[in-house]
């Protein structure tokens, strides 16, 4: 097969037994600015063409290992959207037809005109462009209305967080998740699971650092019946019970240097042994690791293996901490009231002021943890108790780097965020409860990302 490349990063690929004709396409699209490549062997292209590949194919219809019609119908059995142009010197208008209706995006003759073959090339990956972004706009709003746990905020950090979320969310790749205490490093793994294709199977979660050095091998790759003392019984590991969906690995910086060259096997062959047994057990699963200090110090020390690292950090995921991302505090806080109030059957009383700037001028040290628990404190015992002194040990102001644009910008954002909550998100009752015209709401919605379905009830 003609070398193509990375075909991630390829924009037109020509299919012709012709070489001279790929050649010059090639040739005439690179001209344009338009990264391409050419083959001439059919048979090979479907199998490298993928759902999220963002090009577009033109193929010649006769060829003798496999035509252009026939290679059409490979090709959108992987994505009926992809945009393929057929190329003949032979057509007519009842092939054009059929090709057509076998979903190709446009039909050409040789010879054709040079201009005419770059515009068509030009409109296909318009397209393709604007079908790859609205499949990754409805995975996103998908993702926000699914059950299952979701991730609140409009912060940049968390905003980044978000869109690294879902590039990975299906993809076969390990994740190393990276963030303090109480950040919410679980919630992501849960994220992940629970919104991947692997939901259906187990998430399965271990604190390797919560679990004796003695026992925790067994924990992971389980054990044979009588495999050491005591064992009376054949144990199945955490691997082998996480099979087809996700483990969860969190402190793995906890992990003893004479398990992680194991683990690294495990995670490379994708195969486990229990403990007393010679059998390999075949696994299809996703490893989502979580730390909370800095691995790549613990490699310089000695503490901590450096290619198991590199097994582990393909993707990474660094969690904001909350002092971080103060803008998000007050929806953070609500959300936690709100679902405080539910559990307790107690009203939601509104925060004063003074509350408000106490949330948001506090360091958090145990991040969104510590904050839902404040949250569920005022619910159920009330503003005095929650805010009493040693609970929120910051003085009571605004935060001291928010200059008077931002302070406006964020009591505005947080009397349209506190309506909505109280609302359940109607935008009528809020125009009314704000007294805003629908337009003028609407346009403060989009200046500070607020969505409203994160306030309702389904």
């Amino acid at each position: 097969m003609s070398p193509l490349g990375d075909i991630n990063q390829l924009q037109v690929i020509i299919v012709d037994d012709e070489p001279h004709i790929g050649s010059v396409l090639s040739q005439l699209f690179k001209l344009e600015g338009i990264a391409a490549a050419s083959t001439t062997q059919a048979t090979q292209v479907a199998e490298q063409i993928h759902r999220d590949w963002p090009g577009v194919v033109f193929s010649d219809v006769n060829m003798p290992q496999l035509d252009g019609l026939c290679l059409l119908q490979q090709l959108m059995q992987k994505d009926p959207d992809l945009p393929v142009v057929l190329i003949t010197g032979f057509g007519d208008i009842a092939m054009a037809v059929e090709a057509v209706k076998k979903g190709a995006y446009d039909f050409l003759e040789k010879p054709f005109n040079n201009e005419h073959v770059v515009d068509v090339a030009k409109r296909a990956l318009e397209k393709r462009q604007l079908t790859l972004e609205n499949r990754k706009l409805k995975q996103e709003l998908e993702s926000h209305i699914a059950p299952g746990p979701r991730i609140l905020g409009h912060s940049p950090g968390i905003v980044k967080m978000r869109n690294i979320l879902n590039q990975v969310i299906n993809a076969p790749a390990d994740i190393m998740i990276e963030g303090e205490t109480g950040a919410g490093k679980e919630l992501v793994a849960r994220y992940l699971h629970d919104h991947s294709h692997r939901s259906k199977h187990n998430f399965v979660a271990i604190n390797c650092g919560a679990i004796p050095e003695n026992l925790i091998e067994s924990e992971l790759f389980g054990a044979q019946a009588g495999a050491y003392t005591g064992n009376d019984k054949t144990r199945i590991g955490k691997f082998e019970y996480a099979n087809k969906g996700t483990l969860f690995l969190d402190e793995i910086e906890s992990t003893p240097l004479s398990l992680q060259i194991k683990l690294l096997r495990v995670l490379e062959d994708r195969k486990v042994e229990r403990l007393g047994s010679n059998q390999s057990i075949d696994l299809d699963i996703r490893v989502i690791a979580a730390t909370k200090v800095n691995l790549q110090q613990l490699c310089e020390t000695g503490e901590f293996r450096q290619d198991l690292l590199y097994r582990l950090n393909l993707v990474t995921v660094p969690i904001p901490a909350l002092r971080e991302r103060r803008e998000d505090i007050p929806l953070l806080f609500l959300h936690f009231a709100r679902i405080a109030s539910t559990r307790y059957h107690k009203a939601l009383i509104a925060l004063t002021p003074e509350q408000q700037a106490m949330l948001t001028s506090h360091d958090w040290p145990g991040n969104v943890r510590e904050l839902r628990n404040l949250a569920e404190r005022y619910v159920l015992l009330g503003a005095e108790a929650a805010f009493a002194a040693g609970n929120m040990d910051n003085h009571p102001t605004m935060h001291s780097n928010m200059s008077l644009q931002q302070r406006v910008d964020f009591f505005e954002r947080l009397l349209i965020e506190e309506s909505l909550s109280y609302n359940k998100g109607s935008i009528k009752l809020t125009m009314e409860q704000l007294e805003l015209p629908r337009k003028t709401l609407y346009d403060k919605m989009k200046k500070f990302e607020i969505d409203r379905k994160q306030f309702t009830d389904n």
